[in-house]
């Protein structure tokens, strides 16, 4: 018998779906033959992509298949791709579309500058995700929260960096539960996304309602329902969308739960607001005021208003708990560089104390973070967009319209062309590129360059990432002067799964805390 792979074991872990009544069964049946015909027809009315070079087989049947075995070898594709193709345009097959995989300064450039009408952002992600329907038709069309993050959320980070750091102390001392100075063996990923949550919802939602255990179950399993969500609704044609977004996922009642640990935290809000104005005294400074204060937000349903903030915590809930799992794991498996961060740490906390300002300082636990996720980052492509009409790159190559163009992220992060030895775990390589040349800015974590792709590049580049360094650079900063980790005993550094373009830090790998001795 032929064994799953771990990859694909862990997909139908995740996957997993309620047992169906009989008269559903039947139903699927007869939709799983409509299904068939239209994953035919839509593969008959991919864009003419004949010009550009393909990766792996271009017939009909074998560009299917080919899209099949992406699931599992997607990274491995790419890189050959790139390795073939560097500096040009090529084409790989998916389950049901072609995607042209772009790399080099040029067009980053071209894709960076190109405008929403042109090559579209959020066209690529609800072709990926189907979040019109996931999350709603008006937090889809109408996206107000993302110029809130890019203004009231950075502009107050340095407020609220009190609130973001005693949620990780306690976030971290509650999840652990540490006894003495005994080692403790933790699932690490499961313990981190935790963290994350808590600290995230910190700022979202404000407590008490951050530590609610079945507002923080929530959340981790909302993202797992919109992706089980859009694979779902992929299979079938856009008409039926609204009718599979309703009847077969697991959004609605998602949101349903949401709404009703929301909800009264809204509802009580908006009367505070009648009783003593807009900005009465002791109004919370957090996210799901800034909604509410902005004039869509003001009469937002609760229903909206939940589907808002649910969708913040997809965005940046289990990227973030990747990130830091990758470093964990590489700061686990590479116990030599703890005395270095400690050093930085404490020195930088002693003079200018726990504030985001001290944060910036540590370019040494910047750095380490960083190449953790140009070593393992979310995913092995990045900055994709749809075509809504057709666009010329600046070599000439037309990019018809429909077409799903991306960036070959993790191949340029490997590539020794572009980073010495770029095969290798250098912990300080960006700290190290930083003093040589002067200019510390450029190379953050945040910095987004042509290079370094991890949060996008030009005006799409992730406006969330400011406070995303802020609470990884504060949970890795407390880690170190608090803790002592290693691996369990005999344990290698836990190998990432690769997913389709996903690239996932271990989610059962072990870490071993302990108090930190002194």
């Amino acid at each position: 018998m032929v064994q799953a792979s771990p990859t694909l074991k862990l997909l139908i872990m995740q996957l997993q779906v309620p047992a169906l009544s009989d008269g559903i069964q039947g139903a699927y049946g007869l939709v799983g033959i409509a299904v068939a015909a239209f994953v035919v027809a839509k593969l008959s009315k991919r864009p003419n992509l004949d010009a550009i070079p393909t990766v792996g087989s271009s017939t009909w049947l074998g560009s299917w298949w080919a899209g099949i075995q992406f699931f599992t070898k997607a990274t491995d594709v790419i890189r050959e791709g790139y390795e073939k193709h560097k500096g040009m345009p090529f084409k790989v097959a998916g389950m049901y579309r072609w995607n042209v995989v772009l790399s080099g300064h040029p067009f980053v450039e071209d894709v960076s500058k190109a405008s929403e009408d042109e090559l579209s952002l959020l066209e690529a992600a609800n072709e990926d995700f189907k979040l019109e329907y996931m999350v709603g038709h008006d937090v889809y069309h109408n996206p107000y929260q993302i110029p809130i993050i890019r203004s009231q959320l950075v502009r107050n980070l340095e407020i609220l960096y009190p609130d973001i750091r005693d949620e990780i102390v306690t976030a971290f001392e509650e999840t652990l539960d540490l006894r003495g100075n005994e080692w403790k063996s933790v699932p690490a990923f499961q313990t981190i996304r935790k963290v994350v949550c808590r600290t995230s919802n910190r700022i979202f939602v404000g407590l008490p309602l951050c530590r609610d255990p079945d507002w923080i179950d929530l959340n981790e399993r909302f993202a797992l329902d919109v992706v089980k969500g859009g694979l779902i609704i992929g299979f079938f044609p856009k008409v039926l969308a609204p009718l599979v977004a309703r009847f077969m996922t697991s959004v609605p009642g998602s949101t349903r739960r949401g709404m009703k640990l929301l909800g009264p935290m809204i509802e009580e809000r908006r009367k505070h607001i009648e009783e003593y104005g807009k900005d009465w005294a002791d109004k919370p400074n957090d996210f799901l005021t800034w909604l509410m204060d902005h004039p869509d937000g003001s009469q937002g349903s609760v229903k909206e208003l939940t589907l808002r903030i649910l969708t913040l915590n997809f965005a940046a809930l289990h990227s973030t708990s990747i990130s830091f799992a990758q470093a964990l794991y590489n700061l686990a498996a590479n116990p030599q560089y703890m005395h270095s961060l400690r050093e930085e740490v404490e020195a930088i906390v002693e003079t200018d104390g726990w504030s985001k300002g001290a944060i910036a300082k540590m370019r040494k636990l910047d750095s380490f973070l960083k190449e953790s996720q140009r070593m393992e980052g979310i995913g092995c492509v990045i900055m994709s967009r749809k075509v809504m009409k057709d666009f010329t790159l600046s070599d000439g190559t037309v990019l018809p319209k429909g077409t799903y163009v991306t960036f070959a992220s993790q191949a340029t992060s490997l590539d020794n062309g572009v980073y010495d030895h770029a095969e290798k775990f250098d912990p300080f390589r960006f700290a190290s590129m930083g003093e040589e040349d002067g200019d510390d800015a450029k190379h953050s974590f945040v910095s987004a360059n042509p290079d370094y792709l991890a949060f996008g590049h030009g005006r799409h580049a992730c406006p969330g990432r400011f406070f995303v360094a802020t609470e990884l650079k504060t949970m890795l900063a407390h880690v170190v002067l608090t803790y002592d980790i290693k691996l369990e005993d005999n344990a290698t550094r836990p190998r990432s799964l690769h997913m389709g373009i996903h690239i996932v830090a271990h989610p059962t790998a072990k870490v071993m805390f302990r108090k930190r001795a002194h």
